[in-house]
């Protein structure tokens, strides 16, 4: 399967939120928890060993950090979150911070929130699948880390959170260690940029 992705580049990190790029052709997020095996998964997506950067001390990301694609496409590695010994004002910004993308990103076409497969659904993901709801976002659960599961495991563990998800969300297995899932994956992601191309071409005369 042809991966269009392969040619993602960094941006830019961005502190606050006017350090974003300019809020127009098609941006997908990557949101999970700190140890959810986010920037494994972009990697993974993008068959770059060390594109999002990964790190043995969860949570020292609080930035929100663009990878460029192409002119009209652009990934936006959100924050990681949930790690107990980030201070409460970090916290407090990376909330803020958030709420302001969610809120205001017009770009904005679909969240891929990442969940390890053995700690799904806990209060951040929780949180997440609201903001996607209140914003009107599609929103894309990766179960990541599926070999660490027995097969029928990990498959019980999809269905009944796929019980659990809102009206719109999907959601799926990966592995970024043995690149299961990522065909999948770029179906998903094709079609949100495909729905922001339809979005941002002009009319015809």
């Amino acid at each position: 399967m042809h991966n269009p992705y392969r040619q993602a580049t960094y941006l830019v990190s961005a502190h606050h939120y006017k350090q974003l790029p300019a809020d127009q052709g098609g941006e997908v997020a990557f949101a999970g928890r700190s140890n959810a095996g986010k920037s494994s998964a972009i990697n993974s997506l993008t068959e770059q060993k060390s594109l999002a950067r990964t790190s043995k001390t969860p949570g020292r990301t609080q930035q929100i950090v663009v990878f460029t694609i192409d002119e009209t496409r652009r990934f936006a590695d959100l924050p990681g979150y949930g790690y107990a010994k980030v201070p409460q004002k970090m916290k407090d910004h990376w909330r803020s911070l958030m709420a302001k993308y969610f809120e205001s990103r017009r770009s904005l076409r679909g969240v891929v929130l990442v969940m390890d497969v053995r700690h799904p659904m806990r209060e951040f993901d929780l949180q997440m699948l609201d903001w996607c709801d209140a914003a009107g976002v599609p929103c894309h659960v990766l179960l990541t880390k599926a070999d660490k599961l027995s097969r029928g495991a990990a498959k019980s563990t999809l269905l009944s959170v796929r019980h659990g998800l809102t009206e719109g969300a999907s959601v799926q297995l990966f592995s970024a260690l043995k690149n299961d899932g990522k065909p999948e994956l770029i179906e998903v992601l094709n079609r949100w940029f495909e729905g922001a191309n339809e979005q941002t071409a002009p009319e015809a005369s």
